[in-house]
């Protein structure tokens, strides 16, 4: 059986500081091991923040530490009661996708692999409306599939990745008089297809998915910025956890000014450089552990 089925199927008894125990001791075996995904992403934020040597391995461990929590936090979301989530996680700029839902009906959000975005969309769901998302195709299906139902849960709608139907079913949703917000992680190009941009000064394929999807169902797009916070006091108690998410909402961009010719390219250069400035604030919290779409 796969083990992060296992982990899923066992955090649903195990005492919660098992599982955040557990992740920062395989995130720290990770670092001192020098894996794969350490060196990945010390690569990568050497990139962003052009630090080398001690500083950049202090960040490294960081991220390794901050990449972990997201999975001790994904294995406890399903015990989270509304209440915990509203302590936990708390929306800056909450008026622009606000007035995105009253004005269009609904916005395409972007975001970066940063933070905790499952609980930054069961938060959306619980202050702003209803939420639907494009996500990976996990291995196997049954991992997937758990995925789903656990978001499910808390009222976003999930489509797959692999989806050749996903596009044409979020157009829809897009132009459509159902007040939704539209969210995709896409600062990585998981097709090959990817819209070259520039970020921290460097060339960069990212997913041309949601500039695409704004301007065909002539819907706003906000870029969003996922990141960790230290709680304290009453509020760490009431979250039942040392560390909150901080959801900061982008300028919002009116598509209906994109057109012609490299409109897509345009749109995705603009909500890019909100994204990358948004990241090198907060670097610790980007999760690239992967390979990323250097191009220069």
């Amino acid at each position: 059986m796969n083990s992060l089925l296992v982990a899923m199927r066992v955090a649903r008894y195990a005492p919660r500081s098992v599982m955040r125990t557990a992740a920062w001791a395989g995130a720290n075996v990770g670092y001192l091991r020098n894996t794969k995904a350490r060196r990945r992403l010390e690569a990568n934020l050497a990139l962003v923040t052009a630090l080398e040597g001690k500083p950049l391995a202090r960040l490294t461990r960081q991220g390794l530490l901050s990449a972990a929590r997201y999975y001790a936090e994904v294995l406890e979301f399903p015990r989270m009661t509304p209440a915990q989530i509203g302590a936990r996680v708390r929306m800056e700029n909450a008026d622009r996708p606000l007035t995105c839902l009253e004005d269009h009906g609904g916005a395409v959000v972007v975001l970066s692999h940063s933070g905790n975005w499952d609980l930054a969309g069961a938060k959306a769901v619980l202050e702003l409306g209803p939420v639907s998302a494009v996500a990976e195709v996990l291995e196997p299906p049954a991992v997937f599939a758990q995925f789903v139902a656990m978001r499910a849960k808390v009222g976003i709608r999930i489509y797959g990745h692999s989806d050749s139907g996903t596009f044409r079913n979020l157009v829809r949703e897009a132009a459509s008089s159902d007040k939704r917000l539209l969210a995709l992680v896409a600062d990585r190009d998981m097709t090959g297809r990817g819209v070259q941009v520039a970020m921290w000064g460097h060339g960069v394929k990212v997913a041309p998915g949601p500039a695409a999807l704004a301007i065909s169902g002539k819907a706003p797009l906000i870029p969003l910025m996922v990141h960790y916070e230290r709680l304290r006091g009453a509020q760490r108690r009431a979250a039942r956890s040392r560390w909150g998410t901080v959801m900061s909402f982008g300028p919002v961009f009116d598509t209906s000014s994109y057109a012609g010719e490299g409109a897509v390219e345009r749109l995705s250069q603009d909500w890019a450089a909100w994204i990358a400035d948004a990241v090198a604030a907060n670097p610790q919290d980007w999760h690239m552990l992967q390979r990323f779409g250097w191009t220069a």
